[in-house]
Formats: C-alpha cells, sequence, structure tokens
C-alpha cells in the first residue's frame, strides 16, 4: 500500500475559524486499516460558546442541536482511541488537527499525531489544477457529499478522494506525494498549533498580541502591530517566513503569542478601520499616529501689519459647514510650513510675512530675487495678500460633490456587506444592513483629517463612484 497502513479521516464543524478562541460543535471520525474502514464516528459537541448565525447558516448546525450534546471532556477518551496510532488525516489539516489539540491541551492533555493533509495531496498530485477546495475536489473527480460542511459528510469525501487516488497512481509516485502532504510547515513557537492555517485567504485586517489570552476585563491587552492585507493569510504567514528572520522583523514575530483578524468588505472599509485601531491601539510596531485633535487649518488676516499673517484654527471635531475663510487641512505645523514654502516660491511670496523665518528688513528670498519685495516695501501688504490668497485658494478641503449624506456600499465576494454613511466628508459610522444605517442619521458631523484623506483618496478612483449613493 503507498499510503500509511493507519489513516483516520477527521473533520471538525466549529463556532469559528480561530482554533483557540472558538470551539468544536461536531466531529466526524473514520478509521480505515489496509485500505478499509474499521470505525466510523460522529457526535455534536457542546461548545459552551453561542454559535454565531452565520456559522449557523452554513452548517446547519444550531444552538439548540447541541443544547443536549455532550461537551468534549466527555468525549476526549473516545476520540484518542479511535485516532490512536493513526495518521490524521484532513483537508486543510493543520486547521483542524489545531482544534483537536487545543481541545486537548484545555482539558490537560497533550495530544500530537502525525498529520496529512488532502489539500497539499492534491496539489501535489494534480499541479495543473489551481483550486483544490473541497468543493473543487467534489465536482472535479465526481465525489458524493450527501451533508456538505457537517462533519460525517466532508469526511466521507475525503475518504472518496484517496480511494480514487490509490487505485489511479502508481504507489512509488503516490508515496511520494503523501510524504510531501505530511511535511509540517514551520511553526512560530510562540503561537498556538493552527492559528496560521485558519487565517482566511481574504482581505482584511490583522493584530498580534504580545499575550497569549485575552487579559480578563479592564486590563490592557498589549497590541503589538496592526497590518492591512489583500489576503490575510498570506502576509501574515510572510512575517515568520525566511524573509523575517532578522533585526527588527525577527523580533516583533519572536514576540507575538497571538493574532486576531478582521475580515473587511472593501479598500474603504480596511482603511477606515486600521485608521481606528492605529488611533485607539497605538502599536510599538507601528509608525507612530498623528492625534486627531491637532488637525488644523490657516486663516488669512489680510491687511495685517506685522507677519504672520495666517493663523492656525482647529478644525478637528468640527463641522464644516460652519468653516469660513479656511484654507487647508494640516495634521502638524510641519505640513503648513512645507506648504507655505512651495507657495512661496512658485508665487513670489515673502517667508517672513508667511511666517517662516524671523528677523527685521528684507528676507533672503528677496536678495535670491524670490520674493516680491514686500519686506523690502517694493509691493503693498494688500498685493502681496491678494497674491496669497490666490494660491491658497485651492488648498484644502474640495466642496461635498452631493447636495446631502451618501452611503457607500462594499461587499465582498462570499457575502460580507459594509455600508458607511458619509456627509460633507465627515463619518458618520458603519453598519451591517440598512436599519443600521438609517439610525446614524443623527449623528452630528465631525471633522476628521484622517478620514477625509482616506475618503479623497478612494473617491478619486472612478470605478468607486459606483458605489456611492445619495440619500435624501
Amino acid at each position: 500500500m503507498s499510503l500509511p497502513r493507519r489513516l483516520a479521516f477527521i473533520d471538525v464543524e466549529s463556532t469559528g475559524a480561530h482554533p483557540v478562541r472558538d470551539r468544536i460543535t461536531e466531529i466526524a471520525i473514520l478509521r480505515v486499516e489496509e485500505g478499509e474502514v474499521v470505525a466510523r464516528w460522529e457526535s455534536l459537541v457542546a461548545p459552551g460558546q453561542p454559535i454565531p448565525p452565520l456559522i449557523e447558516q452554513v452548517t446547519g448546525i444550531s444552538d439548540a442541536m447541541v443544547a443536549d450534546a455532550l461537551p468534549f471532556e466527555a468525549l476526549a477518551d473516545t476520540v484518542a482511541a479511535l485516532l490512536d496510532g493513526c495518521v490524521f488525516v484532513a483537508h486543510s489539516a493543520r486547521f483542524d488537527y489545531g482544534f483537536i489539540r487545543n481541545a486537548f491541551a484545555r482539558i490537560g492533555s497533550d495530544f500530537t499525531a502525525p498529520v496529512l493533509c488532502t489539500v497539499k495531496l492534491s496539489r501535489a498530485l494534480y499541479p495543473e489544477h489551481h483550486r483544490h477546495g473541497l468543493d473543487a475536489l467534489i465536482e472535479r473527480h465526481q465525489l458524493v457529499c450527501t451533508a456538505r460542511h457537517r462533519a460525517m459528510g466532508d469526511v466521507e469525501v475525503l475518504w472518496q478522494f484517496v480511494s480514487q487516488l490509490e487505485g489511479g497512481f502508481a504507489p512509488e509516485l503516490l508515496a511520494r506525494a503523501a510524504e510531501r502532504a505530511m511535511k509540517a510547515p514551520a511553526q512560530p513557537p510562540g503561537l498556538p498549533e493552527g492559528v496560521l492555517e485558519a487565517l482566511p485567504d481574504a482581505p482584511g485586517l490583522y493584530l498580534f498580541h504580545a499575550e497569549p489570552e485575552p487579559p480578563p476585563t479592564g486590563r490592557r491587552d498589549p497590541v503589538l502591530f496592526v497590518g492591512r492585507a489583500q489576503s490575510l493569510r498570506a502576509r501574515v504567514r510572510e512575517h515568520f517566513g525566511a524573509g523575517a528572520r532578522k533585526g527588527r522583523d525577527a523580533e516583533l514575530a519572536a514576540r507575538v503569542k497571538r493574532v486576531e483578524w478582521i475580515e473587511t468588505a472593501g479598500e474603504l472599509d480596511t482603511s477606515l478601520r486600521e485608521n481606528a485601531l492605529l488611533r485607539r491601539l497605538q502599536p510599538p510596531w507601528n509608525r507612530p499616529q498623528e492625534a486627531a485633535e491637532a488637525a488644523f487649518a490657516l486663516r488669512l488676516l489680510p491687511g495685517r501689519k506685522r507677519a504672520p499673517i495666517l493663523e492656525p484654527v482647529s478644525v478637528a471635531g468640527t463641522d464644516p459647514a460652519d468653516w469660513d475663510g479656511l484654507f487647508g487641512v494640516f495634521r502638524n505645523r510641519r505640513e503648513a510650513d512645507n506648504l507655505l514654502r512651495e507657495l512661496a516660491l512658485l508665487y513670489r511670496l515673502c517667508p517672513r510675512r508667511l511666517g517662516l523665518e524671523g528677523g527685521n528688513g528684507p528676507c533672503t528670498a528677496h536678495a535670491a530675487r524670490r520674493c516680491a519685495g514686500v519686506c523690502a516695501r517694493r509691493e503693498t501688504p494688500a498685493e502681496h495678500d491678494a497674491r496669497l490668497a490666490g494660491a491658497l485658494a485651492g488648498v484644502g478641503v474640495k466642496p461635498w460633490p452631493w447636495p446631502g449624506a451618501v452611503v457607500v456600499e462594499e461587499v465582498r465576494a462570499g457575502g460580507l456587506r459594509r455600508l458607511q454613511r458619509f456627509e460633507r466628508w465627515c463619518h458618520l459610522g458603519s453598519a451591517d444592513d440598512e436599519a443600521g444605517l438609517a439610525a446614524l442619521a443623527a449623528t452630528p458631523r465631525a471633522f476628521d483629517a484622517d478620514v477625509w484623506r482616506i475618503l479623497a483618496r478612494w473617491l478619486a478612483v472612478p470605478d468607486h463612484l459606483a458605489q456611492v449613493r445619495p440619500l435624501t
């Protein structure tokens, strides 16, 4: 026989994808010895936590169904006996293995077994195909599944798939493919088994924590780093791969004890959530965030004789409808000064009158003929300030393109939906449905410079405008 003599085909259903935070709701095992099924067992499992509606919709397992089920600790001896001496066989096997291993760990037992992943086995034997998920295997090999997303239904599919392989490939080729499929991936020492495999191949945000378990309510939960990714699984793996074994990257990887993630509905949803997390958590491995309260605009004081003739006006948390005679939006003084230096060069403005340099008499730019000479009485302050007002006219927040509030709807393949409500560049909030969106109507407008930049960049992509719906 080209495959291991004793195989245990296993599938678990759970309350979610996280092998530490979530819990098992169903287990099915087929024990196969010398090519023959010698034991078939399945059981619902009391998870000790609610089953989310989305999970219930996918698996069909409800809280009512597991209300009278036994907890894992009451089933652990049966599970251990069925798996004893066998190769642990599952689809995306490290995911199921992580759930089983962590379930045993919670009752004080150490479970280990050699693992054969049927995803890797399919890739090794059918490299011409790009899709190796269970649905793809069912379609490609005409497998029969009596109950998809139920533990025994999925386990029977795996047994059918492996049975076909025995008759379709030379023993030596199948043995080599099985050896490759049993090779364990590099596992970060600080992370529990199955965490990396549990990460979805979907866009979103990931958080690296310094502690293995969430602390009790009221205690701080240190977050080391917040990142974004088009594929959470691939990007997080990069942090622990060969390319991250030196310097600061290696130090971060060594300190990570827990990974959490948030799937997002689209680019705008990702950016808004990322901005909120970075501002609230201030992770030490991310670039420091500017304080939201520091945002300001500039007001021109025309006719003022003494410099500077521009005064900062705080705009954080204000309603843009109340702004009058304000130019630009800046997170810090450096941003404002850089813009003023650029305008001074383009329009022959006086750095001294703009407040960029001190002293009396002609400014340094006048000696280099880059200032029209208001500081040397070569032009009047009114002439200088009129030119400055014209230069500032196109700087800052553009007029809001719609008469009132709008909603941006992002829907990701798979059904994740997110609605964002905006008005006059202010984010009024997010919702998952129309009822939640309507509840945001009473939210007052409060300007946030980072949110404004995020939305302005997003709206600059023409294709995104189709996702904007004006609200009456």
